[in-house]
């Protein structure tokens, strides 16, 4: 079965190694994030079913038993992790441990940074090769204080940014969604839906994934206790929802994702930590909204006046609450189309991009190491020819991360340098 990999974190400015291997080959590193002082240990596989039951014995290092050891090792095992500890003054804990866990790989190294650990895969693929495991982050103490337990989380690490998604809410009749038309027709590359959840049956001809993700109502309680919703709503005793994982999903289509929700999901996603720009659509005047309601002859008079009376409501939190950024009066289409692509930075270019998703690809060789300088990571990327040894560095800055658990963490930047004295050059050049 081979042997996980050890922790390979040294520090240029001779800082003492933060991994160290212990006698029966254990790999331990220890690191202290907030009040929390955590310890990762990696050990063979093949050691871990003939050990597991002695280690309360021989090690002073936890305090689990043998079952407790066995199921963390299992939850943690996809990236060979074998336990986690996080050690408090009054003693270790069993964490809950939160996110998309990794996929298994050939090898990994670890990198401590302020409040969480960044994990880089060897031998994945370029889009699954960084991860960070949250251990002090907002969402974590967010988690840690609604559970009463010590919390840490999984996010996949993602190369540049994405372009905020845009919030747009406004009362039924106000014409949002035909500005949300027009804008997908013009700009069918830039701009995409997430695909909501809901606890509901499927009708007639619903894919699942595709119109909506149906779920269980337990499911998808659990998952908005997890912090894994940007909002939700109860609707005829059934649930539905955007979740975190829906949003990232359009970003890592190199898209900008659009959330048509009503005011009160808006203030939800606004007090979430997602990073967006909330636009508010009013009619010029009750008495238009109304006859716009009318004209559409869709609804039944009682229908009608309910809607006119929700909207007054809605009209008067858009304005405020100071949930939304920009509100926009819809008297006249065209005008307010244009405004409205003003507002996201389209100025009337259809020929306009977004901006990328990813600013490039790098892959990691198996044998590498990995040092840290202040927010810069740099990886010793070792090739073996027939003829000689190569060396090549890759700088990896990590000063503007946005986003984490329970989404992606965005805002990575690298670049590729040819020697050390390069890297101290680039390293000014990203300061």
């Amino acid at each position: 079965m081979g042997e996980a990999p050890a922790f390979l974190v040294d520090d240029l400015q001779n800082e003492p190694l933060n991994g160290f291997e212990l006698k029966n080959g254990t790999c331990k590193t220890i690191t202290t994030i907030g009040n929390k002082m955590v310890r990762l240990y990696t050990m063979p596989c093949y050691k871990v079913a003939r050990q597991s039951s002695a280690y309360n014995e021989k090690m002073s290092l936890h305090l689990f038993d043998s079952m407790s050891l066995v199921a963390l090792m299992m939850e943690l095992c996809p990236l060979k992790f074998k336990f986690l500890t996080v050690v408090l003054e009054n003693g270790q804990i069993h964490p809950t441990v939160h996110g998309t866990k990794p996929l298994s790989s050939k090898g990994h190294s670890a990198v401590f940074l302020n409040d969480r650990i960044l994990i880089l895969k060897k031998g994945a693929k370029s889009d699954d090769q960084i991860w960070f495991l949250e251990v002090d982050t907002q969402y974590v103490r967010q988690q840690q204080k609604q559970l009463g337990t010590e919390v840490v989380a999984w996010s996949k690490g993602v190369i540049g940014n994405a372009e905020k998604p845009v919030v747009i809410s406004g009362p039924s009749g106000v014409g949002k969604g035909t500005l949300i038309s027009m804008l997908m027709k013009e700009f069918p590359s830039m701009f995409g839906f997430s695909v909501s959840h809901t606890t509901r049956a499927p009708r007639g001809m619903e894919k699942d994934g595709v119109h909506y993700h149906f779920t269980e109502k337990s499911v998808m309680e659990k998952e908005i206790k997890d912090g894994k919703f940007l909002e939700f709503a109860s609707v005829h005793g059934n649930l539905y929802g955007t979740s975190v994982e829906a949003v990232e999903v359009v970003a890592d289509a190199g898209k900008r994702c659009i959330l048509d929700i009503d005011v009160q999901g808006a203030r939800s996603v606004r007090s979430s930590s997602l990073e967006a720009v909330f636009i508010f659509v009013c009619p010029p005047s009750m008495e238009e909204l109304e006859k716009r309601l009318r004209d559409r002859g869709t609804e039944t008079e009682e229908q009608i006046l309910k809607r006119l009376r929700n909207a007054a409501a809605e009209i008067e939190q858009g304005k405020s609450s100071n949930i939304f950024d920009f509100i926009l009066y819809n008297d006249n289409l065209e005008e307010c189309y244009e405004k409205l692509k003003k507002l996201l930075g389209l100025g009337g270019c259809v020929a306009a991009t977004p901006k990328s998703a990813a600013l490039g690809e790098f892959n990691l060789p198996l044998d590498h190491s990995v040092s840290k300088i202040d927010d810069k990571i740099i990886i010793n990327c070792i090739s073996s020819g027939l003829e000689k040894e190569s060396k090549n560095l890759i700088m990896l800055d990590v000063s503007a991360l946005k986003g984490g658990a329970p989404g992606r963490t965005r805002g990575l930047d690298f670049q590729a340098i040819g020697s050390f004295s390069d890297g101290l050059i680039g390293m000014e050049r990203l300061s």
